[in-house]
């Protein structure tokens, strides 16, 4: 299905105008990846322009820790500063997963209360569906969602389908939708099985591939084009979107030159994102990935591993990466106080790293130690927490019958071609 066109798709009204003069259009030249560039997020792009587009309107925004200005300053502080009449009317802040203020571990959120900062009320967001964040926007009044959160561009990271309960109800409140665009830090690259609709769950809630490639932005997008029309009563909610400036959608966080927020208490360096996009595959298997340590998602390891685990590694020669042989003893989470052992990755050539196909040769590896299991959960029809991260019980299988790592990736290529060239008229960089 292809978008419609509309005035709504880009920032509405007369920021709109003065932004989009300054912005890259679709197709436009990029420059090489890595190249120096003024990045401006879509925050600060409409900070610049003293907040226009979202005046005259009650407002609900959906953020968390990575919802900063350039200055450090929280878009919700920098709003309220400016409300009273015939300025921002901000009426209720909506918190993900890990919470507003980012204080929770992973599955875990903050309760409802009053922000002493700003006096507004903090709306425990995270695990609602759309009925229930509707029930919420109704309660507190909005007309204006705003949505602004750093994502880390993979379909596991639970953000995007907080957007996606969102923006569904935003259209059966009757409210705008608006998204104030950050850069993926992935970059542009699609790469990962696409999920299968019987594997829906709060770690992917709709058929994407697992890296999608996309900002929340275009993401938004792709949702309205291609899912809202199919979910509820359907329809569009025409998400409006501030763009960042001077973007090259190819780079990583790494080249953007942008201050990094956590976006979750065990992301806390844009090379955590990195490998996260692969390791957070072990988060379905009985090894730590590294929660509890200072690198998370880059050490992995358990206790019944030794050694000749970076070995064999190593000796397979993927692109862009290293295995260190590493020693670790978790504070919290899996193994909490053991000793693992295992590897920590490194990435010595981001440009040819691939970080599924990576992580898929790990736990091939990983596989042919006796004391390997996959994790289970109380799902007795999706047992198996490796098939809602991967999307299905193919890459499961597939291990457990024995394929190499190489057999595994080359199943979703197809997969990965058909939907770049579905989400292609959604991008805007």
């Amino acid at each position: 299905m292809s978008p419609r066109p509309s005035r709504r798709t880009l920032l509405a009204g007369g920021a709109g105008t003065a932004l989009a003069g300054q912005l890259l259009a679709p197709g436009a030249a990029a420059a090489t990846p890595g190249a120096a560039r003024h990045v401006v997020p879509g925050a600060d792009a409409a900070a610049r322009e003293g907040w226009r587009t979202l005046r005259g309107r009650r407002l609900g925004v959906v953020s968390n820790p990575t919802g900063v200005l350039r200055d450090a300053r929280h878009i919700v502080d920098s709003m309220a500063e400016q409300s009273g009449a015939g300025a921002l009317d901000v009426v209720g802040v909506f918190g993900p997963e890990h919470g507003f203020r980012g204080s929770a571990q992973a599955g875990e959120s903050e309760p409802e209360f009053e922000d002493p900062r700003t006096g507004l009320t903090v709306y425990d967001a995270y695990g609602a569906d759309a009925a229930k964040l509707a029930g919420l926007f109704e309660d507190a009044g909005v007309e204006t969602v705003v949505f602004d959160i750093q994502d880390v561009g993979v379909r596991f990271y639970t953000y995007i389908w907080t957007m996606y309960h969102a923006m569904v109800a935003a259209r059966s409140v009757g409210a705008r939708f608006v998204v104030l665009d950050r850069p993926n830090p992935l970059g542009r690259r699609v790469d990962g099985p696409l999920l299968t609709e019987e594997f829906a769950s709060g770690v992917g809630l709709k058929p994407i591939v697992q890296q999608h490639g996309m900002t929340v932005g275009e993401l938004a997008r792709y949702f309205d084009g291609e899912l809202l029309p199919h979910e509820g009563e359907g329809g569009s909610v025409e998400p409006e979107v501030v763009r960042v400036r001077g973007l090259d959608p190819r780079a990583t966080a790494q080249q953007h030159g942008l201050p990094w927020v956590p976006p979750s208490p065990n992301m806390p360096t844009p090379d955590t994102a990195t490998a996260y996009a692969g390791t957070g595959y072990f988060e379905g298997t009985n090894l730590s990935e590294g929660r509890g340590t200072t690198q998370p998602f880059q050490f992995i390891g358990a206790p019944y591993l030794d050694h000749r685990y970076s070995d064999r590694l190593n000796a397979l020669g993927l692109p862009g990466v290293r295995f260190r042989e590493g020693y670790f003893v978790p504070t919290f989470g899996d193994h909490e106080g053991e000793t693992c052992a295992g590897v920590q990755l490194l990435v010595t050539d981001p440009a040819r790293y691939r970080a599924i196909p990576t992580a898929v040769a790990m736990l091939a590896a990983a596989r042919a130690y006796d004391g390997f299991a996959w994790r289970k959960d109380a799902d007795e029809k999706r047992p198996y927490w490796i098939d809602k991260l991967s999307g299905s019980p193919r890459l499961r299988t597939m291990l457990d019958d024995g394929a190499g790592w190489e057999r595994a990736t080359a199943a979703w290529r197809d997969e990965v071609r058909r939907f770049e060239q579905r989400r292609r008229p959604y991008l805007l960089y």
